[in-house]
């Protein structure tokens, strides 16, 4: 079994990404995290309506629903060359679950701090993570893990204690 990252999102808050710092060297304001919680939201958060208001309301295309018949059919992808942050999406969104400030014009990768990983060191986000939502460890079957994209499991608790993040919509319109 190899380790994996580990977000926990009953111990995150809602700005989840609050003091956690990345070593994306290309754009380090832009930290490859944020596409990690940016896919979380899409796959696990999003409602995935039948009408997707928030792809209609997007000026420039920038989001589509993936076409049924696939494992991840109904969840939002960004091309994120399109995107000019507008927030046009957030305000659309009935729920509240899609959130602009997650959505960077030019958004990095997670590459899991390769170079760290290799000299025997914990990724970055892992270290700055004051709240201990995020980990890098092996994972154990019946651990209540979801794969959201390879190397990367959501812990996924019950209804009762994890809430998706949501928020009143004229907080989203600020």
């Amino acid at each position: 079994m190899s380790a994996k990252l580990i977000v926990d999102l009953a111990k995150m808050g809602p700005q989840g990404q609050s003091g956690i710092r990345c070593s994306y060297k290309h754009h380090p304001a832009n930290k490859g995290f944020d596409a990690v919680l940016e896919r979380i939201r899409f796959s696990l958060i999003c409602r995935r309506c039948e009408s997707a208001p928030c792809v209609a309301a997007c000026p420039r295309g920038a989001l589509e629903k993936i076409p049924s018949g696939t494992d991840d059919a109904g969840v939002l992808k960004r091309a994120n060359l399109l995107c000019t942050e507008c927030g046009t999406c957030a305000m659309a969104c009935p729920f509240g679950t899609v959130y602009a400030d997650l959505m960077p014009f030019a958004s990095s990768v997670c590459d899991l701090c390769k170079g760290r990983l290799e000299s025997g060191e914990k990724p970055l986000c892992v270290r700055t993570c004051a709240d201990g939502s995020i980990d890098y460890k092996e994972i154990q079957p019946g651990d209540g893990l979801v794969e959201v994209v390879e190397n990367i499991m959501v812990k996924v608790t019950d209804g009762s204690t994890w809430k998706p993040f949501l928020r009143d919509k004229r907080e989203a319109r600020k």
